[in-house]
């Protein structure tokens, strides 16, 4: 089973609106209310792709009602804890200004309801999957992610990291299978600016050396590239397409990369479907079908 962990998810609300004017009332052209949080986004394309998941995380209030509700509408199994205090966050996301996004804060995480969290993943075992993905509340120990795998070393259990900083570097140690540092983030990391396909082969090696397994770079317009275990490095150009909605590109992509490797144990295999689905929903209004995947992947092999 694979199981996917949003500490922080929301509701996002995404509203397009004509012609927008500061400190005057605008009225949407277009509204959606979607289930957000990276590992949410996992799950979702996971779904989309016939393969069975589980999302935990926490959830509080009349939101936190609404995203289990959403989540398991789309057709992925849920098992979040819910806080007794504050609401679930809202997340704002105008889409007619390219990147402008109001993001909540979320409810305040305890640590008896973060150990809870910890006994529920206690039961993964050898053959399960862990997708750690995005951020934490600020109420959550800032090594949350490195504790839970150091709980679970040594009990056959796939580590998927999607994270930045500190969260990031802290669990190279346990040598997750997969972490998917864009080239910027990777930039950050060595204090170096990466532009080409080319330039983020050898920091790709250097989180090798430092215990990631896998380590798969998305590029946005230049592509991505993975530099695998067994030594190769895969590279592609991003696909040709009209950018409709980069938010959940990302996730779409580690997601359509777990698919692919669960599918035939075969890295060329899973790159490609990590690129066709983070591309595949990069070019639509929410998460790519299987349909727009499978296209896409049909055109980029």
């Amino acid at each position: 089973m694979i199981y996917t962990v949003t500490f922080n998810p929301s509701l996002d609300y995404i509203v397009s609106v004509d012609d927008f004017k500061l400190g005057l009332t605008n009225r949407t052209s277009s509204e959606l209310l979607l289930p957000g949080g990276k590992g949410i986004n996992v799950s979702t394309i996971l779904t989309n792709l016939g393969i069975e998941s589980t999302a935990l995380g926490f959830v509080a209030g009349f939101t936190g009602d609404e995203i289990i509700r959403k989540v398991e509408e789309i057709g992925v199994r849920s098992d979040f804890i819910r806080i007794g205090d504050g609401i679930s966050r809202i997340n704002v996301k105008l889409k007619s200004i390219d990147g402008t996004e109001i993001n909540g804060m979320g409810p305040d995480i305890s640590r008896e309801k973060t150990e809870e969290l910890m006994e529920k993943l206690d039961v993964l075992d050898e053959g399960d999957v862990l997708v750690l993905a995005g951020s934490i509340p600020v109420s959550m120990p800032d090594d949350i992610y490195s504790r839970i795998l150091e709980r679970l070393e040594g009990k056959g259990v796939t580590f998927i990291v999607d994270a930045t900083g500190e969260l990031l570097m802290n669990v190279l140690k346990y040598q997750p299978f997969l972490i998917k540092p864009n080239n910027h983030e990777l930039g950050d990391i060595f204090k170096v600016n990466l532009e080409t396909r080319e330039e983020v082969v050898p920091y790709g090696r250097k989180l090798q050396a430092m215990g990631a397994k896998n380590v798969l770079i998305s590029m946005a317009g230049e592509g991505a590239v993975l530099v695998a275990e067994d030594g190769s490095v895969y590279d592609a150009p991003a696909p040709e397409g009209v950018l409709v909605n980069a938010v959940g590109a990302g996730d779409s992509m580690v997601a359509g990369f777990t698919a692919g490797w669960m599918e035939k144990k075969d890295y060329r295999h899973a790159f490609y479907m990590g690129v066709a689905a983070g591309s595949a929903s990069a070019f639509s209004e929410y998460l790519a079908t299987k349909n727009e995947i499978m296209s896409l992947y049909q055109k980029i092999i």
